[in-house]
């Protein structure tokens, strides 16, 4: 888990040390639940988990779960599933982005192809459902249902909008609730259902982790216009490419002049940069706000979260979930 200031990367540091033992753990899991009797989907699971990344999903279902008591295999097996699931889905996604990297390198539709790949993100997610049914647990398979369900059709409606410059603020807040902020949400929960938590508490972290989700996803959007493609992982200006108007350019649309409505219109058409010069989306963002407002709008949603949590006994896990809210926020990637 890295993130940009000296200060916060320490903060980090102490947030990851708390569940060290707990995610090598859940990554033992996975790499064992990985393995297939076909081949491919062993490399690509392999590929995949060598990949790197923030863990950020199985950290917030363990830091939830141990809120309530010491680690116990439930806990560890619910920080695999989350995670696996989280892999399928991006799997999945990048296939239908087109996308040609992942992480810095290069994604898995392009190792292995579309056909693959789909396949291979099917079968984890079967594989998620199959742990999570060894807990014999009806919540935790409901979670997870509905939580798959909310995903596939946030998928599905984005479709519908890819290339669309009319889309609005309330059809941007239904994606992110049911692509990310979702996934949030049932990580928290599954936290607290590992444990027997009570109901009122699981309530509680799933909304806790519901606005943290939605000021991650507004902060992801953010930078992919203000990062570098080194720290990002993969190509800046990425989602406007791909046909996607996120938040920051919902905003700055809202006070555009007609040309330059035209020239994000030309972006959206020509699905690349060769017309219009990133520079100057850029510029436009800048000129009406959109990336500051876009951040304020995050920043709302972390104090919500942050007013939630704080409402739990405090402990090293409640100041480790504080904490989260304001590295989401301020990360750099």
């Amino acid at each position: 888990m890295t993130f940009g200031k000296i200060g916060q990367a320490l903060t980090a540091i102490e947030i990851f040390d708390l569940v060290r033992e707990d995610l090598a753990q859940a990554e033992r899991e996975i790499g064992l639940e990985s393995v297939a009797s076909v081949d491919a989907i062993t490399y690509i699971g392999q590929y995949l988990q060598s990949g790197g990344g923030k863990r950020l999903r199985p950290i917030l279902v363990l830091l939830c779960g141990r809120l309530f008591g010491e680690s116990n295999p439930s806990l560890i097996r619910m920080a695999a599933v989350v995670e696996m699931i989280h892999t399928a889905t991006l799997v999945h996604d990048d296939v239908i982005d087109l996308a040609k990297t992942r992480r810095g390198r290069p994604s898995i539709n392009i190792v292995w192809g579309n056909h693959t790949s789909v396949l291979a993100g099917d079968w984890l997610y079967m594989q998620a459902f199959q742990i999570a049914l060894r807990e014999r647990n009806f919540p935790i398979l409901d979670l997870l249902i509905n939580l798959t369900q909310m995903m596939v059709e946030g998928e599905l409606l984005q479709l519908e909008r890819i290339g669309k410059i009319g889309v609005t603020e309330a059809d941007y807040m239904e994606l992110v609730d049911r692509k990310t902020a979702s996934l949030f949400s049932a990580c928290a929960r599954l936290g607290a259902l590992a444990q027997g938590a009570k109901e009122s508490a699981e309530a509680g972290l799933g909304e806790y982790a519901w606005n943290l989700g939605i000021a991650f996803q507004l902060i992801d959007d953010v930078l992919d216009f203000t990062s570098r493609e080194k720290i990002l992982g993969k190509p800046v200006g990425n989602d406007l490419r791909e046909g996607k108007v996120t938040l920051p350019l919902i905003y700055s649309m809202e006070e555009a002049t007609p040309e330059e409505r035209g020239l994000v219109e030309t972006v959206l058409a020509d699905g690349n940069y060769d017309q219009v010069p990133f520079g100057k989306i850029l510029q436009i963002l800048h000129r009406h706000n959109g990336i500051e407002r876009a951040q304020q709008r995050a920043q709302a949603f972390t104090e919500k979260a942050r007013e939630i949590i704080a409402g739990f006994p405090d402990s090293p896990y409640q100041r480790a979930l504080m904490a989260v809210t304001d590295l989401v926020t301020e990360r750099d990637r």
